[in-house]
């Protein structure tokens, strides 16, 4: 899939079928309307193309907030890209986009970059100038300027609720990450720089990754989870996924004060990690998180994280490790 970032970039004489949106993790509904958007792209022979917006506008629009997005722009875009697309434009979300009308909006990107024939948009879809822009004015503007607008409806999960990234976040903050797997149609994962932390895991035999503040995508509630680190192998272009038993919260056995993200690979004691910015995937939730009455409740109780983890993921159990065989300083 291309990525263009600047409508410079766009070739000229494009024909295309546009869907537009957010797409903020990348959803199952998201996904529906994608996937209408590249199928009736090849039917009409032209492009299948997304415009999508970063910043997210409730990010300008209402900073106060403090929205975190479900995924990272890239990880978004390579999701799209598995669902088909041929390119996506990332427009920079600012004055000079939230300032247009709709009509200035639908003829500066769809009509004239573009060069849309159809245009593909969920049922709530909103656009232009303090909102104002529906499905019907959208369908106007398309009579006026030769393309027509195809709305998908919202889908519904067995239970009745609406897809959407807002049962995502509820899924997330309450730890219940393969719930959010199945909204999402895929496994969570967030990113973020390996820093020094207190180094209490390598003295008891279970070494971790700890993310530092700047952790792009959200992090789930607090507990103790199955997933993977996956890494870029330094000097290589080999992506590596590790086994990884991660915990998420403030440690209250050390009744620690600050929220951490740390990743216990399990069995490996040769890692160097420090300063690298590697994925953090989130499978299942194990257990939350605890406070023991001693440190061989603790360390009995990580065992078994460790096992359970490994049962999870399909891979060999592994114990501690040596903590005189932990490489990384």
């Amino acid at each position: 899939m291309l990525t263009w970032t600047d409508c410079s970039e766009v070739p000229g004489a494009l024909k295309s079928v546009v869907t537009i949106g957010n797409f903020d993790g990348m959803h199952n509904g998201h996904k529906k309307v994608i996937a209408t958007c590249v199928d009736r792209a090849k039917r009409q022979h032209v492009s299948a193309v997304a415009v999508t917006f970063d910043p997210h506008p409730r990010q300008v629009h209402r900073p106060e907030d403090g929205l975190q997005l479900i995924c990272a722009l890239q990880d978004r875009l390579d999701a799209m890209a598995a669902s088909g697309l041929e390119a996506t434009l990332v427009v920079h979300y600012d004055a000079s986009v939230y300032s247009l009308e709709p009509e200035e909006f639908v003829v500066e990107y769809l009509v004239d970059r573009l060069g849309a024939v159809e245009v593909v948009v969920g049922e709530d879809f909103r656009f232009g100038r303090g909102n104002s822009g529906t499905v019907e004015t959208l369908r106007a503007l398309g009579r006026a300027h030769g393309f027509d607008v195809v709305m998908v409806t919202d889908i519904e999960a067995a239970e009745g609720r609406r897809w959407s990234s807002s049962w995502v976040r509820e899924l997330l903050e309450l730890g219940d990450v393969a719930g959010a797997a199945r909204v999402l149609g895929h496994l969570h994962r967030i990113h973020g720089v390996v820093e020094h932390g207190f180094k209490r895991g390598r003295q008891l035999g279970f070494p971790t990754a700890n993310l530092g503040q700047d952790i792009e995508g959200v992090v789930p509630g607090d507990g103790v989870y199955a997933g993977w680190v996956v890494r870029q192998v330094p000097g290589t272009a080999s992506t590596e996924f590790l086994p990884a038993a991660i915990s998420v919260g403030t440690n209250p056995h050390f009744e620690g004060k600050n929220r951490t993200v740390e990743a216990h690979v399990l069995g490996r004691s040769d890692l160097n990690l420090y300063g690298e910015k590697i994925a953090v995937t989130f499978v299942s939730r194990i257990r939350p998180m605890l406070s023991f009455d001693s440190l061989d409740g603790l360390l009995e109780q990580m065992d078994d994280d460790l096992r359970r983890t490994a049962s999870v993921l399909g891979v060999a159990v592994a114990g501690r490790v040596d903590p005189q065989s932990v490489t990384a300083h």
